[in-house]
C-alpha cells in the first residue's frame, strides 16, 4: 500500500513523497520520493527511492507506453528495474541490481474507467538476489500471464 502527496512542479511530471507500506514476506514501511511524468513520445515514467524503516535504500524505475490498436484496444508494453544499496538478508535481497521485469498488456476499454486485460510478464532476477532463489529451488527468470480488470475511480 503506498500513500503519496503529489506536487505538480511542471507541465507533464509531479513530485512525491509520501510512505509505503509492505507485509509481504515481511513487514516493513518505507519513507518514499520520486517523480512521475511523461516523457517525449509518451512514455509515462515512475521514478522512486525507498528508505525502510531499517534504514535499507533501493530505487525502482518503471516505464510505460500505450499503444492504440483501435479506439478501445490498448497494448501497453512496460518495463522496470530495482536496484537496492546493500543487501538485505529478511527479504532474500541482494546488493546492486535486484530485478527487472519486462511485459506487455492488452486491454479492451469497454468505458475509460473499466477495461478487462491480458499480461504477459517476464521478470528476472540477478545477482545475490538470483542465488537466494536458486537456494529456494526457485529459477531467477520466470514468466507469467496474469488476466483482470482496470478499473478507475
Amino acid at each position: 500500500a503506498w500513500a503519496l502527496y503529489s506536487y505538480n512542479a511542471d507541465t507533464f511530471w509531479d513530485v512525491q513523497a509520501g510512505v509505503r507500506y509492505d507485509n509481504r514476506p515481511a513487514s516493513v514501511a518505507y519513507f518514499v520520493t520520486g517523480v512521475t511524468g511523461l516523457m517525449p513520445f509518451f512514455v509515462e515514467t515512475e521514478a522512486h527511492a525507498f528508505v525502510s524503516d531499517e534504514g535499507d535504500v533501493s530505487a525502482r524505475l518503471h516505464l510505460e507506453c500505450d499503444w492504440l490498436l483501435t479506439q478501445k484496444l490498448i497494448a501497453q508494453p512496460y518495463f522496470e528495474i530495482n536496484a537496492f544499496a546493500q543487501e538485505v538478508k529478511e527479504l532474500e535481497i541482494g546488493s546492486g541490481l535486484s530485478d527487472t521485469k519486462l511485459g506487455l498488456q492488452l486491454r479492451y476499454e469497454i468505458t475509460r474507467k473499466f477495461a478487462p486485460y491480458i499480461a504477459v510478464e517476464y521478470e528476472r532476477l540477478y545477482g545475490d538476489t538470483a542465488d537466494y532463489a536458486h537456494r529456494r529451488g526457485e529459477d531467477s527468470g520466470d514468466s507469467t500471464i496474469k488476466a483482470g480488470v482496470r478499473l478507475l475511480f
